[in-house]
């Protein structure tokens, strides 16, 4: 039985990575906010209007523990599930976990590249953005950097280059 867990920033690549992962040896592959919004019928952004941080943190909370229950799964987080409540350590204990690390400049383009629609981040300029990533990892990476494994994913720019970071990640994992 396998459960491997993606963690890192908004832009890391944790669901193209998690998807490619899961393609490359045979297991499931689930996005938290994917999983979320089918349970709930609703968008993440929908549900943070209506419930606020708090109550979509729960909620959050709760469809961690139940995905992370599945067996022969890779998983990828939403940026901020580890920093709340116990999930980094629940989510140790249940699974190999891997923070996906990039500095912020690299997270900046990611995102500026994303097709994804990110809340957070709409209408900041390319100063402001990155300004905005390079606090809020500050405050999130001390949760990140518990995971059992960490990848640098600075070098995803394209299709041959995302192989090769499944590639070293398969070799990390032992799989």
């Amino acid at each position: 039985m396998e459960r491997i867990i993606l963690v890192g920033y908004m832009g890391a690549g944790k669901t193209t990575i998690g998807r490619q992962l899961a393609k490359a040896i045979e297991l499931q592959f689930y996005d938290l906010d994917w999983y979320i919004e089918m349970r709930y019928h609703k968008r993440v952004a929908d549900i943070f209007k209506e419930s606020g941080e708090e109550g979509f943190r729960d909620l959050e909370r709760r469809m961690l523990h139940e995905v992370a229950e599945f067996e022969d799964v890779v998983i990828s987080c939403g940026g901020g599930t580890p920093c709340f409540f116990d999930n980094m350590q629940y989510m140790n204990a249940q699974a190999e976990t891997v923070y996906l690390k990039a500095p912020p400049e690299v997270l900046a383009q990611h995102l500026r590249m994303g097709k994804t629609e990110r809340p957070l981040i709409k209408g900041k300029s390319p100063e402001e953005l990155e300004l905005y990533i390079r606090e809020s990892l500050a405050a999130r990476e001390p949760f990140y950097n518990q995971a059992k494994h960490t990848l640098d994913v600075s070098l995803m720019d394209n299709h041959e280059k995302i192989s090769l970071t499944v590639d070293l990640l398969r070799k990390e994992l032992n799989l």
